[in-house]
């Protein structure tokens, strides 16, 4: 294991205190969606609309999600619901975010135990 940037010059107890700070900060798991909104504006077809003349119907909200290699869905977001879907988004990345903040603390805490241990076993 590597020594994390910075967090190598980082007292113990700084970095479980900032653990727990950045667990506090994890937004509820009930308001989050991984996914992307997107804004579409969209033809309906019939040859005497607006839209055939350029002017598309819209804004429609799409929400996609990818599942894995090149699988996606979605569905669209009725506007009253898009501030909402885009907090829950914005939380998933903040969620992301953090995890990946407190496993960082997390593998230098292992990193700090595994050398102890190796100073303990060379004396003892």
């Amino acid at each position: 294991m590597k020594a994390s940037s910075g967090l190598s010059r980082i007292p113990e107890l700084a970095l479980r205190q900032r653990r727990q700070g950045l667990a506090k900060l994890l937004p509820p798991v009930t308001d989050i969606l991984r996914g992307s909104l997107v804004e579409r504006y969209v033809t309906c077809g019939n040859p005497s609309c607006k839209c055939a003349r350029g002017e598309r119907h819209g804004p429609m909200w799409y929400l996609t999600v990818t599942l894995g290699r090149g699988r996606t869905t979605g569905g669209i977001i009725p506007e009253e619901m898009v501030p909402e879907v885009r907090g829950w988004i914005e939380n998933y990345h903040k969620l992301k975010d953090h995890i990946e903040k407190i496993s960082e603390i997390n593998r230098e805490l292992l990193r700090r135990e595994r050398d102890q241990q190796r100073k303990r076993k060379r004396k003892g």
